[in-house]
């Protein structure tokens, strides 16, 4: 049996998986510096080497977290992108949950806090 979704949130399941095949390849060829170069060099050209549909193309460039999940993208792909502009996974978190990441920090910093009382 299936667990409910979670409200607000993209299960990365099968489904998601093959949506984002071409976006999360993409992302995985980041791992190379000479990817990341060719990609800053026209982002255009090495969408379309990739593959991506409209909506992913769309998502790259808007640099928008949660439209990416929703294009199919996995967050440990996504993260490969995010680090081409200098973002981590903390700024990942403060875009998915609409807050500044000073606040998304403290949130963790009090959340870690709390499991320790």
């Amino acid at each position: 049996m299936r667990n409910p979704p979670i409200p607000g949130t993209t299960p990365f399941d099968g489904e998601q998986a093959q949506k984002g095949y071409a976006l999360n390849k993409m992302c995985f060829s980041f791992n190379s510096a000479a990817n990341r170069v060719a990609f800053q060099s026209d982002e255009e050209a090495y969408m379309r080497e990739y593959g991506l549909t409209p909506p992913q193309a769309a998502a790259i460039r808007s640099r928008q977290v949660l439209e990416l999940i929703a294009a199919g993208g996995n967050a440990y792909y996504l993260a490969k992108f995010a680090g081409i502009f200098g973002f981590d996974m903390q700024d990942i978190g403060a875009q998915q949950t609409g807050m500044s990441k000073a606040d998304f920090q403290a949130k963790l910093r009090a959340a870690a806090k709390d499991s320790k009382d």
